[in-house]
């Protein structure tokens, strides 16, 4: 199968339970402000396999991971930090689950790629390289 079609056949998400929750009701909660990121979180909420924190494997991008992901059109690699929309910083690293990249990294795993709109509405192939989970607190 081609890196496309694999791309197009949306891979199997996880979600950890407390942060699909969170995820749903801020995407209802944007629908009428941010419609296509709102309808992009909720169907990835809704597709997603959802799992208690403790039983998250480590490779799966949640709130609060580094991710180093690429872009398989331009080969560019970017690493960046996946947050909630009142800690997002462009400028630290720190992107918004409120951004189409954001809601498409959330839930998949190192190795897995996903065919997924940018800002401008073209499709972008982006292939997840690593992922780190925060320190705990």
């Amino acid at each position: 199968m081609s890196a496309t079609r694999a791309a197009r056949a949306r891979p199997q998400i996880h979600m950890i339970d407390t942060e699909a929750e969170r995820l749903s009701e801020l995407a209802l909660n944007i629908e009428t402000a941010m419609p296509q990121v709102s309808d992009l979180l909720l169907r990835e909420t809704t597709r997603a396999r959802i799992h208690r924190a403790a039983a998250m494997p480590a490779d799966v991008v949640t709130m609060g991971s580094k991710v180093e992901f690429r872009d398989e059109a331009s080969g560019v690699t970017r690493t960046v930090t996946l947050a909630w929309p009142q800690d997002a910083d462009i400028a630290a690293g720190r992107i918004s689950i409120l951004t189409p990249i954001g809601a498409g990294l959330i839930g998949l795993r190192e190795g897995q790629q996903i065919l997924w709109p940018d800002r401008d509405g073209r499709e972008r192939n982006l292939a997840i390289v690593r992922v780190s989970q925060p320190d705990p607190v």
